[in-house]
């Protein structure tokens, strides 16, 4: 009887391992989509190279990465998995990911360049909206007085970093108390104001939930409702604070997308819809427009609500379009699938059309496209020719597509992925976005191989038809057009104090882990100690950043103290700092909370909007 037990219980035992194996098939690569092997073939310092010849090559979107996994093939020593197939229904454990700790030398430090800028400030402008630190004074934007473009900037800037700036923070707050008002006389940026000053206040708000930066917020955003009454639904360029009314003709795509994260969050905050309607409304005329590639001109007309046939870039007048497409998602905890397919469409055109490579160090950089079809035949796919300049503004794309490559295009949506993330658990899109972002960055860094160690505003990429200079060729893919041609350096030349580099530096350090990014972080603060700060107090924008000797612009950039440092402080800050799941970035740097909308309905429907079919998944 005891042995009749055992035969029939190894008899049941193999049939249940027969019928695992069958089901599960625990050695196929398939099957290890959450652990090791399949997907942990991706090396980070790997440069994409896209294909084609030369960097005005397009790429054909099936086969813009030749790298993408190829079953059998070997590559850097690691084999490659097989496509990508359903994730299983129980994929394991999610992965326990390590909170990043700081490096308190470097934080601090970097803690000290802002006390630095700020009292700098502090004596010689205090409560001006602009600050000229070789000079010692200040100038505002408005007649009558300022309304707060570095001191609202900053708040948040200083609640993140603590102690240190506490008392600053306090002298600062009791300005926003006593002195702020938005009775100004005179015209102010729509784009910039709501960016820096409605952006700043509802930070705040949010950081510190101090009503008093609501209250502020809901006078602001009362005072710019008139902007948005126009034939189309765009916004004036520019808004007299005092009359409440708006003026401008002239419009970029930038100035009317960038709005919908500060007037969506003072809705929730204040529970008044009035402040969402009008920016989702920009979002339907835009959707109405869309060219076949996804792509946006940077050009509109106010009247018509339509794209006129102006360059297609990543840089100036329109690079935050393309982030809040992203960021609107995410902001609103993913649940409007509209935004998703214009940012997708978007993603899938700039891949395909936008992303070259240079023919000797295989540098990848985002062309601008220059409208080359006739004046009444521009909008097609075959109307654009490439052109290798990029923008330092441009450079935030790289953070843009890792950030939504872990966020958006997951396999699994219900599981965080690893840090770096392995590629199976990306989606095919994912994937593309990923190395999309790496190798963009890889670019960009680049760009910081100067005398100088700065970024220059723009480059001009070698191409085959464009060589250049032969000065620093074979050291530097790229070159400063009009460097060193006259006794007065170009615009291109200088560096404006920009965070576009830091930000995506601090995004793919936050996303990987890898030291590398916070050693670029560290050369990159390194270069601005060294030539930007004043020897009397405050920094400037460098002139040349080929010139050793530097020469210097009289500005201090609010977005010094609001972007580039609070970017490069968050990279040596614990990760505790800020959650990077529970706020979404404005294009300012100023963090919104993410949150589910209270409506149920939403107001730009899915089929309002026609997709391109350039997007994979």
């Amino acid at each position: 009887m005891r042995r009749r037990s055992v035969q029939f219980l190894a008899l049941l035992v193999g049939c249940t391992l027969t019928l695992y194996f069958y089901v599960s098939d625990p050695f196929s690569l398939s099957g290890t989509l959450g652990g090791e092997g399949a997907g942990d073939w991706f090396d980070l310092d790997y440069r994409p190279q896209w294909g084609g010849s030369g960097a005005g090559a397009a790429h054909d979107d099936d086969n813009w990465d030749p790298e993408l996994p190829v079953e059998g093939k070997p590559g850097k020593g690691r084999p490659y998995p097989p496509p990508l197939k359903p994730p299983p229904k129980d994929t394991g454990p999610a992965p326990v990911l390590a909170l990043l700790e700081a490096d308190e030398r470097k934080r601090d430090a970097i803690v000290a360049a802002f006390q630095y800028a700020w009292s700098a400030y502090a004596k010689d402008a205090w409560g001006r909206d602009e600050y000229s630190p070789i000079s010692h004074h200040g100038h505002d934007l408005g007649m009558g007085g300022g309304i707060g473009y570095t001191i609202v900037d900053a708040l948040d800037t200083m609640l993140l970093m603590g102690q240190p700036l506490a008392a600053d923070y306090a002298k600062a707050r009791a300005w926003v108390e006593k002195d702020l008002t938005f009775t100004r006389q005179g015209q102010f940026s729509t784009f910039e104001t709501t960016i820096r000053v409605l952006g700043g206040l509802l930070s705040a708000y949010h950081l510190s939930q101090d009503e008093l930066y609501l209250q502020h917020a809901v006078d602001l955003g009362e005072r710019f409702l008139p902007v948005f009454d126009t034939p189309s639904g765009l916004p004036f360029a520019s808004v007299n604070l005092h009359k409440k009314s708006g003026n401008g003709g002239s419009l970029s795509v930038s100035e009317v997308a960038t709005l919908q994260m500060e007037f969506r969050y003072l809705a929730e905050a204040s529970g008044r819809d009035e402040f969402w309607r009008p920016v989702e409304k920009i979002m339907k005329v835009l959707a109405k427009d869309r060219l076949p590639s996804g792509l946006a001109p940077y050009g509109l007309g106010i009247s018509n609500g339509q794209y006129t046939r102006t360059t297609i870039r990543m840089g100036s007048n329109a690079d935050s379009y393309y982030e809040y497409l992203l960021k609107q998602y995410l902001q609103t905890a993913q649940t409007e699938q509209v935004l998703r397919n214009m940012y997708e469409d978007a993603m899938a055109g700039i891949r395909k059309y936008m992303l070259k490579t240079t023919p000797n160090k295989k540098l990848t950089y985002i062309a601008e496209l220059q409208a080359s079809g006739s004046s009444s035949n521009w909008r097609g796919l075959d109307s654009w020719s490439p052109d290798p300049k990029q923008e330092h503004l441009a450079c935030f794309l790289a953070g843009s597509f890792m950030l939504g490559a872990v966020r958006v295009h997951r396999v699994d949506p219900t599981r965080p992925v690893s840090r770096p993330p392995l590629m199976s658990e990306l989606t095919p899109t994912g994937q593309k976005d990923w190395k999309a972002g790496i190798a963009i960055l890889d670019g960009c860094m680049d760009t910081l191989r100067t005398a100088t160690g700065l970024s220059p505003e723009g480059v001009t990429f070698r191409t085959k038809e464009k060589p250049g200079p032969q000065e620093n060729a074979d050291e530097r893919d790229w070159y400063i057009n009009g460097a060193h041609q006259s006794v007065n350096p170009p615009y291109d030349a200088r560096y404006m104090l920009r965070p576009e580099i830091s930000e995506s530096i601090f995004l793919a350090w936050r996303l990987t882990g890898i030291e590398r990014y916070r050693t670029a972080a560290w050369k990159l603060f390194s270069a601005i100690e060294r030539y930007c700060k004043l020897p009397e107090g405050g920094y400037a924008t460098v002139m040349d950043v080929d010139d050793t000797n530097v020469k210097y612009i009289d500005k201090q950039e609010t977005f010094f103290l609001s972007e580039t440092l609070k970017y490069l402080y968050l990279t040596f800050a614990d990760e505790a700092a800020l959650d990077l799941t529970k706020v979404v970035f404005n294009t300012e740097a100023h963090p919104l909370p993410v949150f589910v909308p209270r409506r149920v309905k939403p107001m730009f429907a899915v089929n309002e909007y026609k997709r391109t079919g350039l997007a994979d998944d």
